[in-house]
């Protein structure tokens, strides 16, 4: 059995806001998620695949299709 991984970096942002509050009482809650510009954060996602790899190819996976598939 082989392992392959593939490892890669995104940006998200998110804002957490309840438009019923005031700009403070949503500060007071959701502290720096409620600024008004977003509030961003950085991630590393590995992906690891286990298989036998395929005797015409050698591979277990094709790296390619799962880098095209990763915004899907």
């Amino acid at each position: 059995m082989i392992y392959v991984s593939r490892k890669e970096h995104f940006n998200a942002a998110h804002k957490l806001y309840n438009p019923n509050w005031s700009e403070e009482k949503n500060k007071e809650v959701f502290g720096p998620c409620a600024n008004s510009n977003w509030h961003g954060h950085n991630f590393d996602l590995t992906v690891t695949v286990k298989g036998t790899p395929d005797p015409d190819t050698g591979f277990v996976i094709d790296l390619k299709k799962v880098k095209q598939n990763h915004s899907k």
